[in-house]
């Protein structure tokens, strides 16, 4: 609503300045007035200062959106091996975007001010300089180029994986569906069963091949949990539409593209616990309750119920905007110790896809109610009674 006032503010003030306009051209009936609608030399010269005032407002509206939002982007503690290479990829880029940025807008309003129209001067034009354009060209490539090895350096970490990593790594699923995440863990023999959305059925909702001997000991979960210094290979698979896989902290994302499978992989640095202790991240915690605890008393005097305090989570997000719910299709992240991830996967890995296809089975065998049952012997009976009148005597 602010935002509508201040909106509404700023659009009579223009109003009111154009009309006074209207107004001062009025008091100037009768007066000299250069009407020609061609820009003389002062008209050039308040134009050439226009352009200083605009590059200050330029300047000063960056330096002011790196104080106030600085703090934003994630630019530190990143919780995988790779993130500290994507980070300062973003910081280089960043900082020559910055310097060159700059420079060019420097230079951009400075010639608009010094090479300002002037009564009788005539611009010179020459057609080409192979000086200025080869000047112009082999510095961006050459900066390009380095940004782009780097990138691929970094690019080659998260999706090529040596036979040694991926000796000890572990397989997970990412599943991805309008509008939720399912994650599928390939178990003891660490590698994933076959699965097809044609398989989708009752339960098996991600389509498993329940024929497939390296499926038997596959099984899901709502919560992705990851072990800390341990390799991790992701298989993604999207059901409808086009969803990306989105962990921030990780410095990670990928695609989830219907009818093909997509990979990433990486290693978690930092458990969720280690990350929670983060001077930067019980800082944001801080600032984040403090904004919760208004809106709460806020709600509280409404009569309605108060949001309960944040506590930090990784999380898996959809980058892609996949519909009406996009922006609640998450999934929390919980990187352990080892020994955490031991224990979790002890106590989940029986709960298999397989067990709970047989377990759907048997509860609806077993509610079957005895009046479905007589009546379908019923009409067994029936039909052999209408089968033995229709043979011939």
């Amino acid at each position: 609503m602010t935002t509508l006032l201040v909106l509404i503010v700023v659009v009579l003030l223009a109003v009111a300045l154009w009309q006074l306009t209207k107004i001062f051209d009025l008091t100037q009936v009768g007066k000299f007035v250069n009407d020609t609608q061609v820009a003389n030399d002062n008209d050039n010269k308040v134009n050439g200062y226009l352009m200083f005032g605009f590059l200050v407002f330029i300047y000063v509206t960056t330096i002011w959106c790196l104080v106030y939002y600085g703090h934003f982007p994630l630019m530190s503690d990143a919780a995988s091996a790779h993130g500290p290479e994507i980070d300062n990829l973003m910081i280089i880029t960043m900082v020559l975007i910055f310097i060159v940025q700059t420079i060019t807008q420097a230079l951009l309003h400075y010639f608009a001010f010094k090479y300002r129209g002037r009564q009788g001067q005539q611009a010179l034009y020459f057609a080409d300089s192979n000086k200025l354009e080869f000047i112009w060209s082999i510095i961006p490539a050459i900066v390009l180029a380095v940004l782009i090895l780097y990138g691929l350096y970094a690019w080659t970490n998260i999706m090529f994986v040596d036979e040694k990593d991926d000796k000890d790594a572990i397989v997970i699923e990412l599943y991805a569906q309008q509008f939720k995440w399912e994650a599928r863990y390939s178990g003891a023999d660490h590698v994933l069963g076959k699965a097809n959305v044609r398989y989708i059925e009752g339960v098996n909702n991600l389509g498993v091949d329940l024929s497939d001997p390296n499926a038997q000991d596959d099984f899901t979960s709502s919560e992705l949990h990851l072990p800390k210094g341990t390799r991790v290979i992701f298989k993604m698979r999207s059901q409808d539409v086009l969803h990306s896989a989105y962990m921030p902290h990780f410095r990670a994302q990928m695609n989830c593209v219907p009818g093909m499978v997509t990979n990433f992989s990486f290693i978690p640095t930092l458990t969720t616990a280690e990350m929670r202790e983060k001077p930067a991240m019980v800082e944001k915690v801080a600032t984040i309750n403090d904004i919760r605890a208004k809106k709460s008393q806020q709600l509280i005097a409404k009569g309605e119920a108060g949001l309960d305090p944040y506590t930090f989570d990784y999380l898996l997000l959809c980058n892609k905007i996949c519909g009406a719910s996009h922006y609640n299709m998450q999934m929390k992240i919980v990187v352990d110790t080892p020994e955490e991830y031991a224990a979790w996967l002890k106590e989940n890995s029986p709960k298999t896809i397989v067990q709970a296809v047989k377990n759907a089975a048997a509860e609806a065998k077993a509610a079957e109610t005895p009046a479905q049952t007589k009546d379908s012997s019923s009409t067994k009976s029936n039909d052999t009674t209408v089968v033995a009148q229709a043979e011939p005597k």
